[in-house]
């Protein structure tokens, strides 16, 4: 009985750690694939970044020396969360590993905030048109191998 309060008490210590900044409780209406296209394109999206898996035009001329990628195969799911927050906020989860290219002097990132400009309702569509871009794969247990600590035999 006293283990089980033990654990409930914890897991509600840990559900409500976050408080008000918590994620719970987030979402927006299905958005439009085709129409978070034509968002894509109106900011000009495709000046900075490429979409993974499809075919770049013959012409295309980004603005960095080499364009963003999005979408394309990860090792875990790209949230719905993530990808709206990567849009308004596009500094947010930066890497210090980001290329130069990718950031100002001081780490910003270099992706013009259209925070003024994109509707809720692009930005619904936008993030329906490139979520489905991202495909989770699977870490194969055969690409790792595990490592056994041996310990020598005391007649060795």
């Amino acid at each position: 009985m006293r283990i089980t309060a033990l654990l409930l008490a914890t897991l509600l210590l840990f559900a409500c750690e976050q408080g008000a900044n918590s994620p719970r409780g987030f979402s927006l209406p299905e958005g439009n694939i085709k129409q978070g296209y034509q968002v894509f394109k109106k900011y000009q999206c495709q000046d900075c970044h490429r979409i993974a898996g499809e075919e770049e035009p013959e012409n295309a001329q980004y603005l960095l020396a080499k364009p963003i990628p999005l979408g394309g195969s990860s090792g875990r799911i790209k949230t719905y969360g993530e990808l709206v927050t990567s849009i308004i906020n596009p500094s947010h989860k930066l890497t210090p590993r980001q290329p130069a290219s990718f950031t100002s002097e001081d780490g910003v990132s270099l992706m013009r905030v259209v925070n003024d400009e994109l509707t809720v309702s692009e930005l619904i569509d936008l993030v329906a048109y490139l979520q489905p871009k991202y495909k989770v794969t699977p870490y194969r247990t055969s690409d790792y191998r595990l490592y056994q600590l041996r310990i020598p035999d005391k007649t060795e």
